[in-house]
C-alpha cells in the first residue's frame, strides 16, 4: 500500500504495512492537514483516534512512517528530535510503525511549519 505527501516545496512517496492504524489512515484519504516541525521531524493531525499498538516504539529509524496515537498525527521523523540521544530519531512517546518513506527521507527538510500536506493514495 503506497501513499503521497505532498506540501508546497515536494514530496514523498512511503509504503506502508498492513497494520490496523494503516487500514484507519487509507480509510481516511485522502487529506489535508497544517505541517508542523520538531526538530527533524514532520508531524500533522490526521483527525484519527487509533490505539496503540503493541509493536509501537518511541526510537525508529529515519524515514519511518509513525502513527503518534497521543497526538491524533502521522510522524516522519528524517533525524534527530529534541529529545533524540545522538543521531537517532526519537519520538515524543512510543507510536504506532506503519511503514517508510520510499527514498532519501530528509526530501521533509523542506517543509515548514504551516505548511499545507495533502494525503492520499497512489
Amino acid at each position: 500500500m503506497k501513499i503521497r505527501i505532498s506540501w508546497p516545496a515536494g514530496h514523498v512517496t512511503a509504503t506502508l504495512d498492513d497494520t490496523p492504524t494503516t487500514t484507519a489512515l487509507l480509510a481516511a484519504l485522502p487529506l489535508q492537514a497544517t505541517a508542523h516541525t520538531w526538530g527533524e521531524e514532520v508531524y500533522f493531525d490526521t483527525g484519527l483516534t487509533p490505539a496503540l499498538e503493541s509493536g509501537a516504539r518511541q526510537v525508529v529509524d529515519p524515514g519511518t512512517v509513525a502513527f503518534w496515537t497521543e497526538g491524533n498525527a502521522l510522524a516522519l521523523p528524517y533525524g534527530p528530535t529534541p529529545i533524540s540521544r545522538g543521531d537517532e530519531s526519537r519520538l515524543a512517546s512510543p507510536c504506532n510503525v506503519l511503514g517508510r518513506i520510499d527514498g532519501d527521507p530528509r526530501a521533509l527538510a523542506t517543509v515548514r511549519g504551516g505548511d499545507a500536506i495533502h494525503v492520499q493514495r497512489t
